[in-house]
């Protein structure tokens, strides 16, 4: 248990893996899935691979731009856990013709045509640095446009191939959902626009699970950028979002869906309030104090409900 560094839901805040996110525990097996990592040749992408392979997944898809890195998370974990087939293609997620031949040569690598059971939406490019007044417009943009167009890209290729009851973990950040000091604006940005990428998806297809969530401060390729753990000042270890995330997998995980969680909140405080968490709006991103009821009946007019549906 490590010191509460923010308000949070849970009397206990976790910096590192714990017994209830471990890859040993029989409740999360992954016995037999077909999982997508999007940024999975090293940090949080690498480790999450490991978790799912220790928790006995079939067969792992890694994307990334670095064809090095993949091929050692490959090694990697095939030498660890032989019963787990990993298959690498470097992808930039920002080119779509890469992102669907990826998924679709994956997928029609077996003959029974195996669905894709669980999709780690993990890759992401920090952007300028720079607050409103100093950040160039261009770069500002562009950096919108690789975070929110890779959402895109990936998500429309998980659709094609995913199971009907199919996870996903959309690894977004704080700065979604959290002000900060002026800086990392286009980063910010883009984070809260692939929120709504990924929860639209969701909304259109209930039966599947998407989650959003803040991984924790982890020294990280993309951390390391920006001095990410030195400007905060503490280190959140690489198994507590790999472990948090093999846990939401789970089926104990599914009063959570739909919500936007921070891996540092002790699921099993969490369990203990599963009906009155599910129910409500708590760890939605919303208009606070204006929120609509579970099931939010839109009656529209003829002319609007035609409108929505051309």
């Amino acid at each position: 248990m490590a010191e509460h560094r923010f308000p949070v839901p849970t009397k206990i805040y976790h910096d590192t893996g714990y017994p209830t996110i471990s890859a040993t525990r029989p409740e999360n097996s992954a016995k037999g899935k077909t999982v997508v990592i999007t940024g999975g040749g090293s940090g949080i992408g690498a480790e999450t691979a490991r978790f799912f392979a220790a928790a006995g997944a079939a067969r792992i898809l890694l994307l990334g731009r670095r064809p090095g890195p993949l091929a050692e998370t490959k090694t990697s974990i095939e030498s660890t856990y032989p019963g787990t087939a990993v298959t690498i293609t470097p992808t930039d997620v920002t080119d779509k013709a890469q992102v669907d031949a990826a998924f679709a040569d994956f997928v029609n690598q077996t003959p029974d045509q195996k669905k894709i059971d669980v999709l780690i939406s993990n890759a992401a490019f920090t952007g300028p640095l720079e607050g409103v007044a100093d950040v160039d417009p261009s770069a500002f943009l562009a950096g919108i446009q690789t975070n929110v167009g890779g959402a895109l890209h990936v998500a429309q290729a998980f659709l094609r191939h995913a199971a009907a009851d199919a996870v996903v973990v959309n690894v977004s950040s704080s700065a979604a959902h959290l002000g900060f000091a002026d800086a990392f604006v286009s980063y910010s940005v883009a984070k809260l626009a692939a929120y709504r990428v990924w929860d639209t998806v969701a909304f259109a297809n209930p039966e599947k699970r998407v989650y959003h969530i803040q991984p924790g401060v982890v020294d990280t390729d993309m951390n390391r950028e920006v001095d990410g753990v030195k400007a905060m000042g503490f280190e959140d270890h690489v198994s507590l979002p790999a472990g948090f995330m093999l846990w939401l997998a789970s089926p104990e995980a599914a009063f959570l869906k739909g919500k936007f969680l921070w891996s540092n909140w002790d699921v099993d405080e969490l369990k203990t309030r599963a009906k009155e968490i599910e129910e409500s709006q708590e760890f939605n991103v919303q208009v606070v104090g204006w929120p609509f009821g579970k099931s939010m009946d839109l009656k529209m007019t003829d002319d609007a409900a035609g409108f929505w549906n051309n």
